[in-house]
C-alpha cells in the first residue's frame, strides 16, 4: 500500500559520476536521499579511459571541488599520474589532467557514499517514474517496490536501451557485462519527452606484459604541488605514460575492414562524438595522415592492463587483433577485453530548465549523458547541480543558477538548454566567451562562497579560503600601487612561469595557486576590467526593451544569422535575445546601444578597439558613442 512505500526527499536514479554528485550533494543538505544502482561494486566506474580533467574538463572539476563535490576529493587519493597541459599557453587555457586508478576511485567512491549520513544506496533497476498531475510522485523498480519522492534525479548514463556493438554482432546492454535498462525510455516518451539516440566507444584492452615499452615514447610529467582541491599536498607520480603511433599498414588493414565496422555498415544508427572519433573514423576522415598517436596509459596501480586512449573501435575482434599488431611496441601484444561501441537513449536538453528540472514534470531532474553529454567531468558537474537543486526544491530554497560569465558549468548548462545537441557535448575553453575570468585558478574565488552558502564546504575549509583571498587581494594591491602596465609588461617579455614572475616582484612564500592568479592578473587586468565591465552591463540592461525591427534590420554590426535569429523568435527584451543560440556577447553589447540610443548619429568612435569583437561589431554599425558606458 502507499502508505507502506520508503518515502524520500530526493531520489537519484544511477550511480555513474553524475548520480555520485548529485547524491553526495543532497545528502550533505540534510535531505534525506537515496541512490538507485544497479551495483554498488560500480559505482563511481570508469568504462572509458581512467583519466579524469584536460583542458575545459579540469575547469570543470575544480568547480565542483569549489561547490564541495566529491570527484577532486576522490581523486586526490587514487591519481597514478598529474600533468598541467597547455603550459606553454596562457593560464586561462592551462588544464590539469590526472591519470587514475579506477578500480581504487571506484571502490572509495562508493565506501564514501556508503558512509555519508542522510544516504541510502540499494541495488535496483528502475522501471518507471510514477507522476501525478505532471509531478513526480515516485519510482517503481523492477521488483515491483514504489519509492515515494517529490524529487527524481535520473543519472542512466548509456544504459537507456544501450546497445553493444562488436563488428557485426550487437547485444542490449549498458557496459560491457552490464544490463540495459530497457523499460524506462518509454515512460520518458509518455511523460511527452523527445528522445534521441548517440554512440560512444571504448578501446581494446592490452595486457602491460605484453607490451614492449622500450619502442614507445615516454611522457614526461610537470612537478605539481596541489590538485583538484584548495589545501596543497605532496604530488607524486607512480606512473608512466607513454605514446605508440599508427602507421601505415595499420591504415591498410583498417580500410579493408571497415565495412565489417558497426560504425559503417549501418549497424550504428546513434551519433557519435565529433572530438573523440573511432579509429576507422580516423582513418576515413583524415586520409591523407599517415599516423595517429595512441596514448597508451595505466588504469590501475597494479597497472595489468593498459588503455591505448585513440584507439576507440567497434571493428570485429580478429580485425582489432591484427591491426593492434601492426602497431610498434605492440607487435606481440595479447588483447584482454576487445573494444565496443555502445548506443543509448538520450533526452534533448532543450526541455530542460537551467536548474536541470525538466520543463515538463514538475520535480524531475536529468544529469549526465542522459542529456547528450560525454565525459566523467561533464557529468559530474550536471550531477551537483542538480543535485543541489533537488535539494533546495525540497527545501524550498531558490535554485542555484549558475551563469556563463561565471563558472564552465554554467557555460555547459547554458549551452545545453539554450542550443540542445546534435552531437554527444564536450567541454573545451572555447566554449566560453569569457574565459580570461574562468580560470582553474580563480575557480574557489568564483564558487567557494556559493558552495559554503549551501553548506556543502565545511568551516575549517572555508576559512582557509578567506586566509588564501585575502593573501591575493594584499598581493594585488601591492602591485597595482608599486608597478604601472609598462613596468609590468617589462616582466611579461620574459616569459616567466608564475613562480619566477613572483620571484621578480620580490615576493615569497606565496601560494602556487596565488601566484598563478597573480600572473592572470598581470597578463589579464585591463582585458578582465573590460570584460566586467561588459558583464555588468548587460546583467544592467537584461530587462531593456528590444530596439525596433527595423533599427535591427539597419545594424551593420549585426549579422545576417543574428538578425534572422531575432526576427524568428522576437525576443522582448535583452534578457530573452541572451537566451537564444548564436547571439554573442559582441550582438548584445550593439543591441543594448541600439535599445537605449535608437537615434545616434551615425559616425564612428575614435575610441574603438579594433581587438574587441564587441567593438568592432559597434564600428560596423556606424554609432557614435557618447559616453564611455557606450562603448563598454
Amino acid at each position: 500500500m502507499k502508505n507502506q512505500n520508503q518515502v524520500f526527499d530526493v531520489i537519484v536514479v544511477g550511480g555513474g559520476h553524475a548520480g555520485v554528485e548529485a547524491a553526495y550533494a543532497a545528502a550533505k543538505m540534510g535531505c534525506k536521499t537515496l541512490l538507485l544502482t544497479l551495483s554498488k561494486d560500480k559505482i563511481g566506474l570508469m568504462p572509458c579511459n581512467p583519466s579524469i580533467g584536460g583542458v575545459g574538463k579540469g575547469h570543470i572539476v575544480f568547480e565542483i571541488s569549489a561547490l564541495g563535490g566529491l570527484m577532486p576529493k576522490l581523486c586526490s587519493s587514487t591519481y597514478l599520474q598529474a600533468r598541467m597541459l597547455n603550459t606553454k599557453k596562457g593560464p586561462a587555457v592551462q588544464g590539469l589532467r590526472l591519470q587514475i586508478d579506477k578500480d581504487a576511485y571506484s571502490k572509495l567512491a562508493s565506501e564514501t557514499l556508503q558512509n555519508t549520513p542522510n544516504l541510502t544506496i540499494i541495488q535496483e533497476m528502475v522501471d518507471e517514474i510514477l507522476v501525478e498531475n505532471d509531478s513526480v510522485i515516485g519510482i517503481r523498480a523492477e521488483s515491483g517496490t514504489i519509492y515515494d519522492s517529490k524529487q527524481v534525479i535520473l543519472t542512466t548514463g548509456t544504459f537507456l536501451n544501450g546497445l553493444i556493438h562488436v563488428g557485426e554482432k550487437n547485444y542490449p546492454a549498458g557496459r560491457r557485462d552490464e544490463k540495459a535498462a530497457t523499460k524506462l525510455s518509454n515512460f520518458l516518451t509518455k511523460l511527452n519527452l523527445r528522445l534521441g539516440r548517440l554512440k560512444t566507444g571504448t578501446p581494446p584492452r592490452l595486457l602491460t606484459s605484453t607490451i614492449d615499452f622500450s619502442q614507445l615514447e615516454k611522457q614526461e610529467a610537470e612537478s605539481l604541488d596541489a590538485l583538484y582541491e584548495l589545501e596543497p599536498m605532496t604530488v607524486v607520480n607512480t606512473h608512466d605514460c607513454y605514446i605508440a603511433h599508427t602507421n601505415e599498414k595499420t591504415h591498410e588493414i583498417i580500410r579493408k575492414n571497415i565495412h565489417r565496422s558497426a560504425m559503417y555498415s549501418g549497424n550504428i544508427k546513434g551519433v557519435g562524438p565529433r572530438y573523440c572519433p573511432s579509429v576507422e573514423d580516423k582513418i576515413s576522415r583524415f586520409a591523407d595522415k599517415l599516423s595517429h598517436h595512441i596514448f597508451v596509459e595505466p588504469e590501475t596501480a597494479e597497472y595489468v592492463e593498459a588503455y591505448p586512449s585513440g584507439m576507440s573501435t567497434s571493428l570485429p575482434e580478429d580485425v582489432q587483433h591484427d591491426f593492434i599488431r601492426s602497431i610498434k611496441g605492440f607487435e606481440n601484444v595479447t588483447i584482454a577485453k576487445y573494444g565496443y561501441a555502445v548506443e543509448y537513449d538520450f533526452v534533448y536538453p532543450d526541455q530542460l530548465q537551467h536548474s536541470l528540472e525538466t520543463k515538463a514534470v514538475n520535480g524531475l531532474f536529468l544529469a549526465g549523458q542522459i542529456n547528450g553529454t560525454t565525459g566523467y567531468e561533464e557529468a559530474a558537474g550536471q550531477g551537483i547541480i542538480a543535485g543541489i537543486n533537488a535539494a533546495c526544491k525540497h527545501l524550498k530554497k531558490e535554485a542555484l543558477i549558475l551563469h556563463r560569465h561565471e563558472s564552465y558549468i554554467g557555460v555547459m548548462i547554458d549551452d545545453l538548454v539554450t542550443l540542445g545537441v546534435d552531437e554527444p557535448y564536450r567541454m573545451f575553453t572555447s566554449r566560453a566567451e569569457r574565459r580570461l575570468i574562468l580560470r582553474q585558478d580563480n575557480a574557489f574565488l568564483r564558487l567557494m562562497p556559493k558552495g559554503y552558502g549551501l553548506g556543502l564546504i565545511d568551516e575549517k575549509t572555508y576559512q582557509t579560503f578567506i586566509a588564501q583571498q585575502q593573501e591575493l587581494e594584499k598581493l594585488i594591491a601591492d602591485i597595482d600601487s608599486r608597478f604601472n602596465n609598462s613596468q609590468l609588461a617589462v616582466f611579461l617579455e620574459q616569459e616567466l612561469s608564475a613562480q619566477e614572475l613572483i620571484t621578480a616582484l620580490g615576493y615569497k612564500n606565496v601560494s602556487t595557486r596565488n601566484s598563478v592568479s597573480v600572473l592572470s592578473h598581470v597578463k589579464y587586468k585591463d582585458y578582465i576590467k573590460r570584460e566586467t565591465a561588459e558583464i555588468e552591463k548587460a546583467e544592467k540592461f537584461k530587462n531593456l526593451p528590444l530596439p525596433p525591427q527595423d533599427a535591427i534590420l539597419g545594424a551593420q554590426g549585426l549579422s545576417i544569422e543574428v538578425k534572422q535569429k531575432l526576427l524568428q523568435h522576437k525576443p522582448a527584451t535583452i534578457a530573452q535575445a541572451t537566451l537564444i543560440s548564436g547571439i554573442t556577447p559582441a550582438a548584445i553589447a550593439l543591441l543594448i546601444l541600439l535599445a537605449r540610443k535608437p537615434n545616434l548619429k551615425k559616425t564612428i568612435s575614435p575610441s574603438l578597439d579594433p581587438r574587441r569583437k564587441s567593438d568592432v561589431a559597434l564600428a560596423k554599425s556606424g554609432i557614435k558613442f557618447e559616453d564611455d558606458e557606450d562603448r563598454l
